[in-house]
């Protein structure tokens, strides 16, 4: 499945090569919205410094292709971009099993690999693939965010679950999570309780049947997959009477499972990896100016399109700070080079040789009323009584 768009950013002629750079996305699917959001986000940031002049008078240039989410038609993808289109950098790809495909092929082509959507640990390797530059949190980080609030709040360790995408996405993000309870006290993984589903698909029935006949009955279920299963889920799980809290990581896409769930989303957390989007960080005053200057793009800010944003910007960060030519090579050279430094987030980011990960930074948010709010951990004590 091709999907193709190439997207100058901003409006204009330049007798100059543009800067060119591509993304193998979700554009179609049952993830098509964070897909959708990513790409609005990177475009934003884009379409903002072309509007400037873009980087020492060349513009920024996105190739898009649809991967519909899976990965035998992100491998593809990624080759096309590298090997016809000659792009930059693979920037804001999105999901896991999709980045496992990916990756490898824009490592072995000298390709950087720039803020993909994924807080998979195959990403985040110790010392670091030069080639895979990550700007968000990972998924061990926002489960064991969940994990701990959960055990403060009063919630057994043995009485916390998962229900998990049956893929590479969401081993991470369990695989993250049962660390954290073992620390609490779990002490072997077979007891953790555990539902499974096939990634791209609804069939969501099995695991939730295996966590209501689990003993002791969980307390708590973290949510590690896509936004149209968990919302089945948890209507679901109300339908049968399943008292429990959901918790969600921020792939979810908050927006999308609040819309999907309608009037029984309230009460459900999700970790996120960005700051409130209506919040004062600067960066969400800079976001959304740049999405305005999408006029084919009107629909609200995301926390998704806030993360293409950042990454965006993160990347024009770099790009700028090239003292000669722009090339792959000099990226990534450019990116490690970047040291700590500050995008208006209100916490501090780093690159570096041995750092490759931007964020360490994990929020916490509720939906309430068919909006999703800020929190902090701690009240996750008062959300367990609102589901």
């Amino acid at each position: 499945m091709f999907f193709s768009a190439s997207v100058c950013a901003a409006d204009g002629s330049d007798d100059r090569e543009p800067l060119r750079f591509g993304m193998s996305t979700a554009l179609t699917g049952p993830i098509a919205d964070l897909g959708i959001e990513m790409h609005r986000g990177v475009l934003a940031a884009f379409a903002e410094a072309n509007a400037s002049g873009g980087v020492r008078g060349r513009k920024l240039e996105l190739i898009v292709l649809d991967d519909g989410y899976e990965p035998s038609e992100a491998g593809p993808n990624v080759r096309r971009l590298i090997e016809v289109d000659q792009v930059l950098a693979i920037v804001g790809d999105v999901g896991t099993p999709t980045a496992i495909v990916a990756a490898p092929i824009a490592r072995r082509s000298g390709v950087p690999f720039i803020g993909a959507l994924t807080g998979a640990g195959v990403l985040r390797k110790t010392p670091p693939d030069r080639y895979v530059i990550n700007f968000r949190a990972s998924y061990a980080e926002e489960t064991s965010a969940m994990v701990d609030a959960l055990v403060a709040a009063g919630i057994p360790p043995n009485e916390i679950a998962f229900i998990t995408q049956r893929d590479a996405y969401g081993d991470a993000g369990f695989s993250g999570g049962s660390e954290a309870l073992k620390r609490h006290g779990v002490a072997q993984e077979g007891k953790i309780a555990h539902g499974r589903y096939e990634r791209n698909t609804m069939a969501v029935e099995g695991a939730l049947a295996d966590l209501i006949l689990h003993q002791p009955a969980p307390q708590a279920v973290i949510l590690v997959g896509a936004y149209a299963p968990c919302a089945k889920l948890i209507r679901l799980a109300k339908e049968c009477d399943f008292p429990t809290l959901f918790l969600s990581v921020s792939f979810v896409a908050p927006n999308s499972l609040a819309a999907a769930l309608g009037d029984q989303a309230d009460g459900v957390v999700v970790s996120q990896i960005v700051p409130d989007v209506h919040g004062a960080a600067p960066i969400n005053r800079q976001h959304r100016a740049a999405l305005a200057q999408l006029k084919q793009h009107e629909a609200a800010p995301t926390p998704i399109s806030l993360e293409g944003y950042i990454v965006g910007r993160m990347l024009l960060l770099a790009l700028k700070r090239i003292p000669g030519e722009i090339d792959r090579e000099a990226i990534v050279v450019a990116c490690e080079g970047l040291g700590s430094f500050d995008l208006g987030l209100g916490v501090p980011l780093r690159l570096s040789s041995d750092e490759h990960q931007a964020s360490h930074a994990i929020w916490a948010s509720r939906i309430e009323g068919g909006e999703v709010k800020p929190m902090e951990w701690s009240d996750v004590r008062a959300t367990r009584g609102k589901q």
